[in-house]
This record gives structure tokens, C-alpha cells and sequence, in this order.
């Protein structure tokens, strides 16, 4: 083991049994916690529909969930990197249950905007498969890191890919208070599964021997460019995954008329990204990430435009489903592999959760800009179009970047 990935509680890559239970734990944490706010947007139209809400009001409350999501994030994070994953984890599906239960009896803006906004979003930083990641960098043997994060990423759009279509059948069936219902209820599976992702932060020295303060690393990474230009792009990812994720069912029923289209499109983004992503932590490690980050972000630019610029049909969806699959997440491997490789694992849940700030205010404007823009034009074009915009400027901030361990002269002085 290196001195960069020093770790106290990193199983011995012989002991294959083990690491295949923590990856297997961890990638079922992700899907039980990914599913519920991935499915978000199933339930803007009945909600909408019920409550005589235009569709501004639950595309706030969903866009305040993921910005107090990304704000929780890097909490979260500290707290995983001093007490551990598995206690994080377990507080944050508590509040999670409990934020869902009560976006179930939710009848004003305010009180949805408290439940599924504040109380779910908190719940979600506390529960995300991003800690789950974090737990992989510390556990896992290092040639393990990029796979793993591959399928932590894909077990997350696997919650997608199961929930969107069992949450609308329930909706059909009953009411979308019963799907909220059974959703947080899976949601109890989850402290029992953390008991395979023990294990203390470590206190080993990181990068060449030196030990930092949570607030020495952070000043060192926001002095660094390229994890200034990494937040800049991750910002984009987001914008791009909550606005498809929250308005695209109710695009494809606005222009189709078929609510079970835009159900089975992002539980087909979900099924494909499990290939998307996989495939990206697996080409992480084998080429530049800036350049798999730039392809990856070009590429959704392309997938958007092709979409918009033909009439929507079966076909087209199922086509664009399927691309922005390949796509979706595929961010994640090599943007949480370059934290990691830019500042080691020591304190990278913090690191990696003021990143994903960035994804979540863009996630916040994406699915709060959708819902404004839809009640002033009655259209998304716009939306669209500024999404496009904002995919060329991620694919060209990334080239930047660059891919090397972070250098430290000023704790080479203070060791000598």
C-alpha cells in the first residue's frame, strides 16, 4: 500500500470474499437510497393535479431538496470522515423515511417544500451513494477503486431504473401517498447494510507522509485550478440530471399525451447508465479523465440537440433514453477518481461533498428554471437551449485539468 492511499481499515486485496461483501453492501445502500428522489418526477403531475398546484410549486420544493441536498453533502462528508460511513448513514435514511412519510400528507406549497424540500433533502445528503464511494476509497484495495466506483455509480441508477416504473404502477394501482409509503419502508434495509461498511477514518498520514486539518485540506483544494475548474464542470452535470429527471415525464406527456412514456424513459436512462457508468470507472483508469469528462459532456450536448430538433415520437425517446443513459452519470468514476487522485482518499467525502454543491445548485436551477420558464412560456425550449449552452462550456472546462497528486512545498519545508 502507498503512502498516498495509507488507510488503517483497507481490506488485503487477497481477501477476495470480503471485498466482494463490502461492494455488494455498498452498491445495495446505493440503490435502496438512489431510488425514491430519482422517481421525484412521477409525482409532479398528481401532486400538481391533487393540490391545483401549476407545476413552479413542486419544481421548487424538489429543486430546494437537491440544493439542501448538496449543502448536507459536504456535512455529511465530515462526519463520515470522523466517525465513520456506516453511523452517517444510518441518521441519514432516518430522516429520509421520515421526510417521505410526511411529503405524503403535504397539502400546501410550505408544507411540501419543508417535507420533500428541507427534511428529504437532508435526508438524502445523510444516505447518497456518494458516501458510499467514500467508504470504497477507504476500504477497498486501491486497484479495486475505479471498478467499484463504476458500480456504485451504476447501483445508483439501478434504484432509478427499479423505482420510476414500480412508483408509477403503485400510483396507478393507489395514490402517490402509497408509493411515497413504500418507498420509505425499503428505506429501513438500510442500517442493517451498513454494518458491512464499518470501519474508522483513518489516521494515517496522506500524500507523502503528512497528516492535514479538515480546513488545511479544503483551503489547499479550492487553491488548486483544477479542482476549481472540476466544481465548475460538476455544476453542469447537475443542470443537466435533476431538470431531465423532474420535467422530462411531463415534456414527453405535454407532447405525447402518454404519461407511461415518460415513466419508462428515465427508468430507461437508469438501465443504461448501469452500462454508462460501469464502462466510465473502468475507462478512468485506463485513459485522461479530463478527456473522458469532456467526451462525456460534448456528447450529451449532441444527444439534446438531436432530440429537440426532431419531433418527439416512441422512437426518439427511446433513443435519447438510451443515450443520455450512456451518459448520465458516467461523470461521477472519473470526477470522484480525480479528488482522489489530486488530494488521496484521507478526506475525500468532504472534498468530493463541496463538489457536489456545485452539481446540486445546478440540479437546483435546473428543475426550478424548468418549472418557471414552463408557467411564463408554456414550452421547455428554452430550458433546453440553455442546458446545450452550458454542455459546451463542461465540455471545455475540463481539458484544463490536471491529472497529477497535488504538490505540497510548504509541508516539505515544515517536515525538513
Amino acid at each position: 500500500m502507498s503512502a498516498t492511499d495509507a488507510s488503517e481499515n483497507r481490506l488485503p486485496a487477497s481477501n477476495k470474499l470480503a471485498v466482494a461483501v463490502v461492494v455488494v453492501a455498498g452498491c445495495l445502500v446505493a440503490i435502496i437510497a438512489s431510488g425514491p428522489r430519482s422517481a421525484m418526477g412521477i409525482f409532479l403531475q398528481p401532486m400538481s393535479d391533487m393540490h391545483g398546484w401549476g407545476r413552479e410549486v413542486f419544481a421548487f420544493a424538489i429543486a430546494l431538496q437537491n440544493l439542501l441536498w448538496g449543502f448536507g453533502q459536504p456535512i455529511a462528508g465530515m462526519l463520515a470522515d470522523k466517525f465513520g460511513t456506516a453511523r452517517v448513514l444510518i441518521a441519514g435514511s432516518a430522516v429520509y423515511i421520515a421526510g417521505l412519510v410526511l411529503m405524503a400528507h403535504s397539502g400546501t406549497p410550505l408544507e411540501l417544500q419543508l417535507t420533500a424540500g428541507l427534511i428529504v433533502g437532508f435526508g438524502i445528503s445523510g444516505s447518497a451513494f456518494f458516501l458510499v464511494l467514500a467508504a470504497f476509497a477507504r476500504l477497498l484495495p486501491d486497484h479495486w477503486r475505479g471498478t467499484a466506483f463504476g458500480l456504485g455509480t451504476a447501483a445508483g441508477s439501478a434504484g432509478q431504473f427499479l423505482y420510476a416504473p414500480i412508483g408509477q404502477a403503485i400510483l396507478n394501482a393507489a395514490d402517490f401517498s402509497m408509493a411515497l409509503y413504500v418507498m420509505a419502508a425499503a428505506l429501513l434495509v438500510v442500517p442493517l447494510l451498513t454494518f458491512f461498511l464499518r470501519g474508522k477514518p483513518a489516521t494515517t498520514p496522506d500524500l507523502a507522509g503528512f497528516d492535514q486539518t479538515i480546513r488545511q485540506a479544503m483551503a489547499e483544494a479550492f487553491g488548486h485550478p483544477s479542482y476549481r475548474w472540476l466544481v465548475a464542470g460538476f455544476f453542469v452535470c447537475g443542470f443537466h440530471v435533476a431538470f431531465i429527471t423532474v420535467h422530462l415525464p411531463a415534456y414527453i406527456h405535454d407532447v405525447c399525451g402518454n404519461a407511461d412514456w415518460g415513466t419508462w424513459a428515465i427508468s430507461l436512462i437508469g438501465l443504461f447508465n448501469i452500462i454508462g457508468a460501469m464502462s466510465s470507472g473502468i475507462l478512468s483508469g485506463r485513459m485522461p479523465k479530463r478527456w473522458l469528462l469532456s467526451s462525456i459532456y460534448f456528447l450529451r450536448t449532441l444527444a439534446i440537440v438531436a432530440f429537440i430538433a426532431f419531433p418527439v415520437t416512441l422512437t426518439s425517446i427511446l433513443v435519447f433514453s438510451a443515450a443520455m443513459g450512456l451518459l448520465w452519470l458516467s461523470t461521477v468514476p472519473p470526477t470522484s477518481g480525480l479528488v482522489a487522485m489530486m488530494f488521496g482518499t484521507r478526506y475525500m467525502a468532504t472534498l468530493f461533498g463541496f463538489v457536489f454543491i456545485s452539481h446540486q445548485i445546478g440540479s437546483f436551477l435546473g428543475i426550478w428554471l424548468g418549472g418557471v420558464i414552463y408557467d411564463k412560456t408554456g414550452s421547455y425550449d428554452m430550458i433546453w437551449w440553455v442546458g446545450i449552452a452550458l454542455g459546451l462550456f463542461a465540455g471545455l472546462a475540463h481539458l484544463p485539468i490536471r491529472e497529477v497528486p497535488v504538490e505540497r512545498p510548504s509541508l516539505l519545508r515544515a517536515r525538513a
